[in-house]
């Protein structure tokens, strides 16, 4: 067991896992590959302080080094489902599920919008996990829609378990299983009363009993439904907790200005408050 879970690998992560390393505490961050990590797009970074002129991808990766060098582990893959049970969390990445102490959401802000109909069937025919959700809809018809890197291959193990799969994605999928259908579409629409019955893709249904979204990440409050948001953000107070007993965020994902700086700055004060939390309560 991890005594912290850290879930991004941006400025605010590597922070916290620098700042709770040096505290004697063992980190464990995940995040997607890092060039989904919008500052790796930064040509040159003027504004932070006694680093001027880096790329993002230069900055990046004096972050990453440092927090490596204090004994911080990187797992890179895409979080599925988190869960809390007798004050510990559990993570699954893929077929892997990691265990910690506690909390810290440091995955940036959630670019793109719901789809109409994704919110209102959450949890009645509307999933963000495959392997965790597939085998409820063996022999019944799925729709995979395509926004991971990783979604043609949870469409490929939907189609070996049993289910009916139909995959959509605005682009050419890439190691599609060539049995499954794939229909190009960039508007969608989820439909039911309820429960799933079909998705809109482009004006044409394609009838279904669920749908799986597969996006690069899954937006904080998706993970933990309990999760307190104000105006789009993560609400936390001056030490960083959330609203949850255990979770800490800090970035981007916490409010503006969204600057590396401020980043930088959370993730400290998290990684600092969820390592006395745990020496606490070790006492």
């Amino acid at each position: 067991m991890y005594d912290i879970l850290i879930l991004g690998s941006g400025p605010a992560g590597l922070s916290a896992a620098v700042a709770a390393q040096g505290r004697g505490k063992q980190c464990l961050v995940i995040s997607n590959s890092g060039s989904s990590n919008p500052l790796t797009r930064a040509p040159i970074i003027h504004n932070y302080l006694g680093l001027p002129g880096l790329s993002g991808q230069a900055m990046l990766d004096k972050f990453l080094d440092h927090a490596l060098s204090m004994g911080a582990e990187l797992r890179t893959g895409r979080i599925l489902t988190v869960m809390e049970l007798d004050g510990v969390f559990y993570l699954t990445v893929g077929s892997d599920v990691y265990e910690g102490k506690k909390l810290i959401l440091a995955g940036g802000v959630q670019r793109g919008q719901k789809y109409p109909g994704e919110a209102e069937l959450l949890g009645s025919g509307v999933s963000y996990c495959a392997t965790c959700d597939g085998m409820l809809y063996r022999k019944r018809p799925v729709v995979v829609v395509g926004r991971a890197k990783d979604a043609p291959l949870e469409a490929n193990y939907l189609s070996q378990i049993g289910c009916q799969v139909t995959y959509v994605s605005p682009t050419e999928p890439v190691g599609l299983d060539g049995h499954i259908p794939a229909v190009r579409a960039n508007r969608l629409e989820i439909l039911g009363e309820g429960s799933v019955t079909g998705v809109c893709a482009n004006g044409a249904v394609i009838p279904c009993d669920g749908v799986f979204v597969l996006r690069e990440s899954v937006a904080p409050n998706d993970l933990l439904p309990e999760l307190a948001i104000e105006e789009g953000y993560i609400k936390v107070d001056r030490q960083m907790r959330t609203n949850l007993p255990g979770v800490y965020a800090a970035g981007d994902c916490t409010g503006k200005p969204l600057q590396i700086a401020k980043a930088v700055g959370e993730g400290l004060i998290a990684g600092e408050a969820a390592a006395e939390a745990i020496e606490a309560e070790s006492k």
